[in-house]
């Protein structure tokens, strides 16, 4: 007898469809899987059938080919446990095909019938919907986190005795609901507990308007850490389509099933010895989301950026030009959203305390140069905003705060955001001034006479990359807008040159 369900298998960020067929026969009881299983899925056929066992149901001593269709596709993870299990006991006649039909099931299975979390719920629920499905099986841990997906329903299973239950309709289980949205939560930290830092502050309220690449420089303990931290509650809140794009990286990627839509913007500080494969992505197999694709909407914070690794460093250009990078293997080629914010922080020199008026730097200018060139122009070229942060003298630390609070910040930033988006109009991935391309700074950037010779002046004079040339107009069209300006002036064009501290090559 032949019996078939849908299931799906992981694939990047996403989910791919499979069709699991279960033919059992007269012959010496065995069990075969073909498809191109991995050793997780080859492994399933005993989890699966000492699940089916232990929850009760008899299988008769048959030759059981299990076969898991696209065949050239090939198949990981531990998702397909129960849709196997469901179809191999519509094969042996606990079920009906017609209760199958029109259901995506997925899930692993322990070896006493409990339903286990899988990674991917989301991924699963939008594969349903596209595939036309008027039903999904997910185990319980999932089912909050598809189900706020909304465009198909999703039923938590707890058992394989459960879903048996629920599928011959002698227990019908009702659908998951969706954990209702909360955008009110408050900042982590407050932008105005951190002393003094103006011109830092303005550099990261500006970073945050525009969408831009910011690196700080300066001595150890000057604040470079505290404030990138209070980057993501500057930026505006995620929008559902950035929520549900989110949600399924870190769901795929994560351990633990998200509750639910995840509403804050992510914030990601791999350790300085993190992999090229940890940093972008990759891995054994079928390649999975690194630390850019968990960044993606929200912010990279690199701390000690010359620490990192010259391959992994400069494996960030791309994801840093085009907002997504592709991995290609062997049996795979996927492409990973990769949109962020790069915050970076340096010191100034392997001491850290060159410029530090109350600690005498002592590095050779070898041993700055060399330390310096661990960071390759073409990516300094990408970064647009170089921010140098003093040490904070004693008088400012013990002062009360007197800065400016992070929602007061945050106002300027949404409304600068929302000229942006006006400018750029629908359709766009990243309606910001930081992915504004060539032939954009020809219409958006115009420059008076005063603002094109200070351009052209600082151009010759700090030899810019054409890049970097680039990059100051779009810092310049972000700093207009905030102002509510339509033109770009001399001064906005002057207080973007002010950051390229090391195109400028001051000594900090």
């Amino acid at each position: 007898m032949l019996a078939q369900c849908r299931t799906a298998t992981p694939w990047g960020i996403d989910a791919r469809p499979v069709r699991i067929e279960v033919d059992v026969h007269h012959g010496l009881p065995s069990t075969q899987i073909v498809g191109l299983p991995d050793a997780a899925v080859r492994e399933s056929r005993e989890r699966v059938r000492s699940a089916i066992r232990n929850c009760g149901f008899e299988l008769p001593p048959r030759v059981v080919i299990i076969n898991l269709a696209p065949a050239d596709l090939r198949k990981q993870g531990n998702h397909l446990d129960l849709g196997i299990a469901v179809a191999w006991l519509a094969a042996v006649g606990h079920l009906t095909q017609a209760r199958l039909d029109g259901r995506l099931v997925v899930g692993e299975l322990g070896l006493d019938g409990t339903v286990r979390p899988v990674r991917g719920g989301l991924a699963v629920a939008d594969l349903a919907h596209r595939l036309g499905c008027r039903e999904v099986l997910l185990p319980i841990a999932n089912a909050a986190e598809a189900a706020a997906y909304g465009r198909v329903p999703v039923v938590g299973i707890g058992t394989l005795g459960e879903a048996v239950a629920h599928l011959t309709g002698v227990r019908p289980l009702a659908c998951a609901v969706p954990e209702p949205d909360d955008d009110t939560a408050p900042p982590v930290a407050d932008l105005a507990e951190v002393r003094g830092q103006q011109g830092a502050k303005r550099a990261l309220e500006i970073a945050a308007a525009g969408g831009h690449n910011l690196l700080f420089v300066g001595p150890p303990g000057c604040g470079k850490t505290l404030l990138a931290r209070r980057l993501p509650d500057l930026l505006p809140p995620l929008t559902r389509s950035e929520a549900i794009e989110v949600t399924k990286v870190h769901s795929l990627a994560g351990d633990e099933p998200p509750a639910g839509l995840l509403r804050r913007r992510p914030f990601r500080s791999p350790h300085p010895g993190v992999s090229t494969a940890g940093l972008i992505g990759g891995g054994a197999g079928v390649p999975r989301p690194g630390e850019t694709s968990l960044a993606h909407c929200g912010v990279l914070f690199l701390d000690e950026l010359p620490e990192y690794k010259r391959d992994a460093l400069e494996a960030l250009r791309q994801p840093l030009e085009e907002g997504r990078l592709t991995i290609v293997r062997s049996r795979a080629r996927l492409t990973f959203p990769a949109r962020f914010s790069l915050l970076a922080a340096m010191n100034p020199c392997p001491c850290g305390h060159l410029g530090d008026e109350r600690r005498e730097c002592r590095c050779t200018p070898t041993q700055i140069e060399r330390y310096r060139a661990r960071l390759s122009g073409p990516l300094l070229d990408r970064i647009d905003l170089h921010v140098e942060v003093a040490a904070v003298g004693l008088a400012e630390l013990t002062a009360a705060p007197t800065g400016e609070t992070t929602a007061v910040v945050a106002e300027r930033v949404a409304a600068a955001r929302r000229v942006q988006a006006e400018r750029f109009g629908d359709g766009v991935a990243m309606p910001v001034n930081a992915s504004l391309g060539p032939a954009d700074l020809e219409v958006h950037c115009p420059l008076d006479d005063a603002a094109e010779r200070l351009l052209t002046s600082a151009f010759e004079r700090l030899a810019l990359s054409a890049r970097a040339l680039h990059r100051v107009l779009k810092v310049a069209r972000t700093i207009a807008d905030l102002a509510g300006a339509r033109d770009l002036a001399a001064s906005h064009v002057a207080e973007a040159i002010q950051y390229r501290a090391l195109d400028r090559g001051l000594d900090l």
